[in-house]
């Protein structure tokens, strides 16, 4: 594969035997292939450290120092105001999580070095979106020009969890299949319930924003790898995008990895929540993968309930109902369904305890509900929302998940 041997030490990587798979060496010292392997990337608002408003206009030299700080996995995203980091490719969830950590302490670190924090929720409570600023990047500024008005208003971050599933063609039956479960995920994660210093009465307000962009929700029926391939070079001759990395739906095959991206979950305030929301994903995958019968179960008919899950989700996030053609199910009945089907995968790849959490989750609540409880019990004050995110995103500071949030307002 012609990779340099010394990089390959440094992420501590290697090739398996045939030299035709990169092999992840564990911290103990053992060797497994990167089937089903996972990476996160999350996407974080910088804010102001004292008042916690969210930054419009931020310096290179702090995205060069976060960079430098993280070894490489740290960088710009679409406006000045957002920063994105990327970990490592793992099969240990314990590693994971680790650097998930590392990586929140690392940029808050050197944002810090400029009067500046990060927080981890999808929409910031008090931010204007009119004021944002594009991040100083050629794609970037190829793509407001495109896009105008509705990328200026795309001041929303995201969680996007990338699992490796060599095969291509499989890639695209995964994805079909994965249609009807793409809502629960929007439900664990959501962490977006204010837009412009307003409680909008949805807990996730981001994909209401984020599906005003072209080629958004959730992905089209595709049987196969050709079907995609003539879509994308479709719009490619037309001039419509320049390459498929502008296909921005809730999942999606990655251009450069031999991955199917997550793409539709908030990003979470939590690490734990959001490595649990990853390994919910990979032990799906791996089901889905090993039974490919399942996508032919998937079709109009289930793609359009589906649509209409999404939309559950994101009004009613870990409180909704999920509609199926045998009548209204709740999140949690829906969420125990999936694990009873994917836990020997979740066993078979170590993560069943962080799959076991997203009930946990479900049962008592996302970001958006302890938001929503921090700005009811300061009698709505949305220094307290910031406030309590800004603790969260670093130190962990949710509260205990021993009792469930107050209920929203009627």
């Amino acid at each position: 594969m012609g990779l340099d041997p010394r990089i390959l030490e440094r992420l501590r990587l290697g090739l398996s035997d045939d030299e035709q798979r990169l092999v992840i060496r564990s911290a103990t010292g053992g060797e497994r292939v990167t089937e089903y392997s996972f990476g996160i990337e999350e996407e974080y608002f910088l804010v102001d450290a004292k008042t916690l408003d969210v930054a419009i206009r931020t310096p290179d030299d702090l995205f060069e120092a976060a960079n430098w700080s993280t070894g490489g996995q740290a960088m710009r995203e679409m406006l000045q105001s957002q920063l994105e980091v990327a970990t490592n490719v793992h099969v240990d969830t314990g590693d994971a999580r680790e650097e998930l950590k590392f990586l929140r302490r690392e940029v808050a670190s050197v944002a810090g070095q400029y009067g500046l924090t990060i927080l981890a929720c999808s929409t910031h409570p008090t931010a204007t979106w009119r004021s944002s600023q594009p991040s100083p990047k050629p794609r970037y500024a190829e793509m407001m020009e495109d896009l105008r008005f509705v990328g200026q208003r795309n001041m929303l971050c995201g969680m996007h969890v990338h699992v490796q599933l060599p095969d291509p063609e499989r890639r695209f039956s995964v994805m079909r299949a994965m249609i009807p479960h793409i809502p629960v995920f929007i439900a664990l994660s959501a962490s977006s319930p204010f837009w412009n210093s307003r409680e909008t009465g949805l807990k996730g307000y981001r994909l209401a924003a984020y599906d005003e962009l072209p080629r958004t929700g959730l992905p089209e029926l595709f049987t196969s790898k050709q079907q995609y391939d003539r879509y994308v070079a479709a719009l490619t001759r037309s001039g419509v995008m320049p390459d498929e990395s502008h296909i921005w739906w809730a999942m999606r095959p990655s251009l450069r990895h031999p991955t199917l991206e997550l793409r539709a979950p908030d990003v979470c305030t939590s690490v734990d929540d959001a490595v649990a929301i990853a390994s919910l994903y990979r032990a799906l995958a791996r089901h889905l993968c090993l039974n490919p019968e399942l996508a032919e179960a998937v079709g109009n008919v289930e793609r359009a309930i589906a649509v209409e899950n999404k939309w559950r989700a994101q009004r009613y996030g870990t409180d909704c109902l999920f509609v199926t053609e045998d009548g209204p199910v709740t999140g949690q009945e829906f969420l125990n369904q999936m694990i009873a089907d994917i836990a020997p995968h979740a066993e078979a790849l170590g993560c069943l305890a962080e799959v076991e959490r997203c009930r946990t989750i479900m049962q008592f609540g996302s970001s958006a509900d302890y938001q929503l409880q921090a700005y009811r019990e300061s009698g709505g004050q949305m220094s307290a929302v910031t406030q309590w995110i800004a603790a969260a995103t670093v130190s962990r500071a949710e509260p205990p998940r021993s009792q469930a949030p107050v209920e929203p307002a009627q």
